[in-house]
């Protein structure tokens, strides 16, 4: 892999990466523009995100938005609701997210393996778990 000039700089603690890299590599937040393929309203998307609680959900879409990822739009409706997009930015990460998802689903049954492996081998009193 070449490196390029200043490649470290995402090591340091300034750089301005490292929120980005937060907000986008969470399991939620990538779940949830996954979930927005085309727009939806709030509870359409937890419906979809099995496991996420409002609070959880309501503080990602907020990131999200915040990060320029999607866009929310309030709908003239009684009572008032709120629906989600991906805003050009947010679509330009569903390629590398297919990809990482697409790595996943390869590598699961292995990954799993190797968690179990380690598992056992920490677990047992004859192993190296004496960290």
């Amino acid at each position: 892999m070449t490196e390029t000039p200043g490649a470290d700089r995402v090591f340091r603690v300034d750089c301005p990466s490292r929120p980005i890299l937060d907000q986008i590599a969470d399991k939620w937040s990538v779940m949830a523009m996954a979930a927005i393929e085309e727009p939806r309203r709030f509870n359409e998307i937890k419906r979809r995100l099995e496991g996420v609680t409002q609070r959880v959900l309501t503080h990602t879409l907020r990131r999200l938005e915040r990060n320029g990822m999607i866009a929310r739009r309030v709908l003239p409706t009684s009572p008032v609701g709120v629906e989600y997009s991906l805003t050009p930015l947010g679509r330009s990460l569903q390629e590398p997210f297919a990809h990482l998802y697409d790595w996943t689903v390869e590598h699961a049954d292995e990954i799993q393996q190797r968690q179990r492996e380690y598992d056992t081998r920490t677990a047992s009193p004859t192993g190296d778990g004496a960290r």
